[in-house]
């Protein structure tokens, strides 16, 4: 506004647009709070009163979506507002999570300002601006047209075309003062609803974040239903019919004399299919185990640490299942950090403690091996740690030289919704 050129760029007249645009919004706010709350109280009795008393409360949830949008008029850029994501789906679960934020009472807030407040006083502002410049600049004009009317303000008495014209430089003086008035009353306007109903920077960013970790999340979750599935297929496909083809064979074999020209195709067909149908059954392991899927977290690590050679002492308190991707999560990173135990620590003995306390899976790999496991000498904890971070998990890695390594995992997950 300090500008020189301020009067002849497009801002007063932006200005004067968000000015006059919020006296029909505020007005519209003002009729629906009033027939909401109205409506609402009198039918407190029957569910459909309190939700509308419900909707008084998220009205500010679209005035703030159009409030953020008329701020274009007054600066370039989109807002954000500070809403995050529902908790559950369904009309339910997000009029559950908009009434326990913040930012829909600072709405609310806002929509009582612009009912109260604002559109009022945008009206007389713009209203006096309006009809003072129009009276003073065209004086000219209705001492022609009506030349029996005077026009008397404070001693000056507009009677004749000469006293008229004198008014013209005087109105458009004032209607330059209107002009930077407005403007200011705008910025103010602006600035109230920036403060009440768009994110700062760092929650913008922070909101940004959390969806990419909700996309990633979900991301996840679509990447291990459909290896459940991959595993599901060739369990009840491509297995069902080796384990056929196997004892087919060996039925043709027991069929088959000893000294027959078959008899060492067949023995040598049926070895194959053995190791065929073994590298498959650990193919299916490593896709999506089966026991994680039918019997649960618990299981399925005590199922590793049977596999393991390291003797391992588990121990796990699971009140309830965790979520599907987090279980999966869990066991292969259990599977990857018993792994390197196996392969990379000399220990002869580990420990598996898995517990769920709150919304938060600890688990913790112990073992007394000669220590020295950093993320970066390619053991596989830097992958660890990424498969983690999918389901924004954390993993803490303890090993001086000499031992013991101490592995901990947590990963958040919050209870499933019925």
């Amino acid at each position: 506004m300090a500008h020189p050129g301020f009067l002849v760029s497009p801002w007063p007249w932006r200005s004067l647009a968000y000015l006059v645009t919020t006296v029909p919004v505020g007005l519209a706010c003002m009729v629906a709070l009033v027939v909401l709350a109205g409506v609402g109280a009198m039918t407190v009795p029957v569910v459909i009163g309190v939700a509308l008393l419900a909707g008084v409360v998220l009205l500010g949830i679209p005035v703030g979506v159009l409030e953020r949008r008329r701020l274009w008029l007054l600066g370039p850029g989109r807002l954000a507002g500070r809403h995050r994501t529902p908790d559950r789906a369904g009309p339910l679960g997000w009029s559950l999570t908009r009434i326990r934020e913040p930012a829909t009472w600072r709405e609310l807030i806002y929509v009582l300002l612009l009912c109260g407040l604002l559109w009022p006083l945008d009206l007389v502002l713009v209203a006096v601006s309006a009809i003072g410049s129009v009276l003073a600049i065209g004086a000219p004009l209705w001492t022609h047209v009506m030349p029996d009317l005077a026009f008397r303000i404070d001693r000056w008495v507009l009677a004749d075309r000469h006293t008229a014209w004198a008014t013209v430089p005087v109105g458009v003086g004032l209607t330059a003062l209107a002009l930077y008035g407005l403007a200011l009353v705008a910025g103010a306007q602006g600035a109230l609803a920036r403060y009440l109903l768009a994110a700062t920077p760092d929650e913008a960013r922070d909101a940004e974040l959390a969806e990419m970790a909700r996309s990633r999340g979900a991301l996840f979750e679509a990447f291990e239903a459909e290896r459940r599935r991959i595993e599901r297929d060739l369990h009840d496909g491509a297995q069902q019919r080796l384990v056929a083809l196997t004892m087919e064979l060996g039925e043709a074999r027991l069929g088959t004399p000893p000294d027959a020209p078959a008899s060492p195709p067949l023995d040598r067909a049926q070895e194959h299919a053995f190791q065929a149908l073994s590298e498959l059954r650990e193919l299916i392991l490593n896709i999506h185990p089966k026991v994680l899927n039918d019997h649960g977290l618990g299981p399925a690590l005590a199922d590793i640490a049977d596999r393991c050679t390291v003797p391992i002492d588990l121990a796990t308190d699971l009140p309830r299942r965790p979520p599907p991707a987090v279980e999966s999560a869990a066991y292969f990173a259990v599977s990857e950090a018993l792994t390197n135990v196996d392969r990379h620590s000399g220990a002869d003995r580990a420990e598996v403690t898995c517990r769920l306390i709150g919304d938060t899976l600890i688990l913790r790999v112990t073992d007394n091996g000669t220590g020295g496991a950093h993320p970066a000498s390619g053991t596989g904890l830097a992958g660890l740690a990424d498969r983690l971070a999918a389901v924004n998990g954390t993993l803490s890695l303890s090993s001086p030289p000499g031992g013991p390594t101490v592995l901990r995992m947590e990963i958040p997950c919050k209870r499933p919704v019925s």
